[in-house]
């Protein structure tokens, strides 16, 4: 018997949503065969067959959101039995829904009575309650009958200030008026994990800034050499095989921290941020330092294009070892990111403008831009870092050397 998982391509990665089931209990499933459709936090994607047989059991339908790693199905043989310890998995799981369906019904029930208990007030007193932001439920009536008028909704309010007692600033900012809402934006699945894992990093690490600039002039000539000759590149292209050739020398940086050791990566998979309408997803360049530039900016072409698809594979969006950020094209200077869990380190690649800077003692206009190092100082010192961040500088200086 074949257990069938949501797998864990990314290591924030909870849950997964089962969007589709591709195949029915009973069918027959080769190897290999998309059995469902899944959303993860940064993607959706198909989970295929481990191994030929029959679909045995469906363990959670179209709609469930299930743990990573847990068994959503089973694939065996016609007449094989079905482990006990996974009927007793379905027997619990049958009877949580149950317990959970007679709760749900339970609370609609007594919403109903609140309801239909509910005291009664004036359309006048309703809107000044709801206006001050007070519940009404709590407010006992002195007109006819119990009813709440608007003088007992102003007492209440009364009531609630000189309990508050708050101080005039604090009176202009919240106040007892509650500030208007004009749009409730639920938050997505990615953007649920990108908040998860940014939180964890600020609070894991202890992230280092480290900022220089770099002069580009003799790159962007270079690169005009080989879009006139060759073919169009990136200028991210330059930026990622020049910190992945930089990380040959500086490995503790393509590195993660694992309780009370330091795990170095034996391959150099560079992450890169692109930012999606569903928030950011960081696809990654796979052994960046042994590809060329035109082999690079290929492959980011073509992975912004399915990030903005969501049609990356969960090969592509896992396994990365470091990670570079770009808002140069969003007329950004400077800015500090947040490193992404659990990597060493994260670069920050800000626009490229032209500035004055000293070479030879002259004073020189150049095309320039800001280079941020954020690193996790639990890993490595200040002075190693700013060798590394000054040989990624000095490729991008000498981009022939790459």
């Amino acid at each position: 018997m074949h257990k069938i998982i949501i797998p864990r391509f990314d290591p924030a990665m909870k849950t997964g949503k089962i969007i589709k089931w591709l195949k029915s209990e009973g069918e027959t499933v080769n190897k290999g065969e998309p059995l469902l459709i899944v959303e993860g936090e940064k993607t959706v994607f198909e989970v295929e067959a481990p191994a030929n047989g029959i679909l045995r059991k469906i363990l959670y339908q179209a709609g469930s959101e299930v743990e990573v790693l847990k068994p959503i199905a089973l694939i065996g043989e016609v007449n094989e039995p079905i482990p006990q310890e996974l009927i007793e998995e379905i027997e619990k799981k049958v009877k949580s829904e149950i317990k959970a369906e007679t709760i749900e019904k339970s609370k609609i029930e007594k919403t109903f009575i609140k309801t239909a208990e509910r005291v009664k007030a004036s359309p006048l007193a309703k809107k000044l309650a709801e206006e001050y932001g007070i519940n009404i439920e709590e407010i006992k009536g002195t007109g006819p009958g119990g009813r709440i008028t608007k003088e007992d909704v102003l007492n209440a309010v009364k009531k609630a200030s000189l309990e508050l007692k708050p101080t005039l600033a604090e009176a202009s900012i919240s106040g007892l008026k509650p500030i208007p809402i004009a749009k409730t934006i639920p938050l997505s699945r990615t953007r649920k994990t990108i908040a998860e894992r940014l939180v964890y990093s600020l609070h894991k690490a202890a992230s280092t800034t480290i900022i220089t600039s770099v002069n580009l002039e003799n790159l962007l000539k270079y690169r005009e050499e080989i879009k006139s000759s060759l073919s169009e590149v990136s200028l991210t292209a330059f930026i990622v095989k020049a910190t992945a050739k930089a990380l040959e020398t500086h490995p503790v940086f393509n590195s993660t921290l694992n309780e009370e050791e330091i795990k170095i990566f034996e391959d150099i998979n560079i992450a890169l941020a692109i930012h999606t309408e569903e928030g950011l997803v960081t696809p990654v360049i796979k052994n960046a330092n042994k590809k060329s530039i035109i082999e690079i900016s290929n492959e980011i072409k073509d992975l912004t294009n399915k990030a903005f698809q969501r049609k990356l594979s969960i090969d592509e969006l896992t396994g990365g070892t470091f990670t570079i950020t770009n808002l140069g094209a969003y007329d950004v200077e400077l800015f500090i990111p947040i490193i992404n869990p659990p990597q060493t380190g994260i670069l920050g690649v800000g626009k490229i403008e032209k500035k004055p800077i000293v070479v030879n003692d002259q004073i020189l206009i150049k095309p320039t831009a800001a280079l941020t190092l954020v690193f996790d100082h639990r890993v490595v010192d200040g002075v190693p870092a700013a060798k590394f961040l000054q040989e990624i500088k000095h490729f991008l200086e000498n981009p022939k050397e790459l």
